[in-house]
């Protein structure tokens, strides 16, 4: 199935942005699943409307091309490296990728693909953890040490942070981690973290960043979170003030009893892309 089903059709040639699916599970360590994620939000995008009445546009006229998915699975090394070669092939050929998984290892290898692509990025992370333990579960490649292992190459700003291990605290940068029980007592801190990103972002998205309340469906569901509205409306300042140049949506865990979350997966998908071609749209080049 393809994001949007069969309303959003468009050949490979004649899209601009192109979905990747990366059904990958391995390294997961509590709730298994998120190898179900992809294929739950192209499931649920079907039933968005494709007109946002945010910025009044139709994102999808650019041009939505799903990619057959990322499928290596023998070890988590080769899984990055997979993701990696995608995510360049596609930068190389000047589509804008989205990178859909499966747990947050897949991010490691879109992050590297863009930090050789961008020579000043800076990786923006939504997430409920901190995510810089150094090897977990035998591997420096689990999910648990994808902010480690994405620091190696470039710089990286951490917002809605609520978890966060004794053994990571040496490696934590505490000026450019913005808590989220710090962001709810002073909204204010969302400006602070922004003015901290380069011009070019690559954003990667762990959906478990928001609150239980309204996104049970994680691996590792943490409470604290902001809402829907909060985070868009931070994704959208982004979008004002800077070029996000790719982006990934990570660790839905699908349940069978609940389809709201892969909605608001899909949605968070669609009305960021919404944000960022709208500003393209709109610039003095596309009056």
């Amino acid at each position: 199935m393809n994001f949007g089903g069969p309303e959003i059709v468009s050949a490979y040639a004649e899209s601009e942005i192109v979905m990747v699916p990366v059904p990958y599970d391995e390294t997961s360590t509590w709730i298994k699943g998120s190898d179900r994620g992809p294929g739950a939000i192209f499931e649920a995008s079907p039933n968005l409307e494709f007109y946002d009445m945010e910025t009044g546009t139709e994102v999808w006229r650019r041009g939505i091309f799903t990619a057959s998915p990322v499928t290596e699975k023998r070890s988590p090394e080769l899984l990055v490296k997979a993701v990696y070669e995608r995510a360049l092939s596609l930068l190389n050929e000047k589509k804008f990728p989205v990178i859909i998984g499966g747990n947050h290892t897949v991010s490691i290898g879109a992050a590297r693909a863009f930090a050789g692509h961008y020579p000043d990025l800076t990786v923006l992370q939504l997430d409920a953890h901190a995510d810089l333990r150094q090897e977990y579960d035998g591997s420096p490649y689990n999910h648990a040490c994808v902010m480690a292992r994405i620091r190696e190459s470039v710089p990286v700003v951490q917002v809605g942070i609520r978890s966060m291990s004794a053994e990571e605290l040496p490696y934590a940068d505490r000026s450019r981690i913005f808590p989220a029980h710090e962001l709810y007592a002073d909204r204010e801190l969302y400006g602070k973290a922004l003015s901290l990103l380069s011009p070019d972002i690559y954003i990667t998205i762990d959906l478990d960043v928001l609150d239980p309340s309204i996104m049970p469906s994680t691996g590792t569901p943490e409470p604290g979170g902001p809402g829907y509205r909060e985070l868009m409306d931070f994704l959208r300042e982004v979008a004002v003030k800077r070029n996000i140049v790719g982006f990934d949506v990570v660790e839905l865990c699908p349940s069978p009893s609940n389809k709201a979350p892969d909605f608001v997966a899909a949605k968070i998908i669609y009305q960021l892309l919404s944000y960022i071609f709208a500003l393209k749209d709109h610039s003095p080049a596309n009056p």
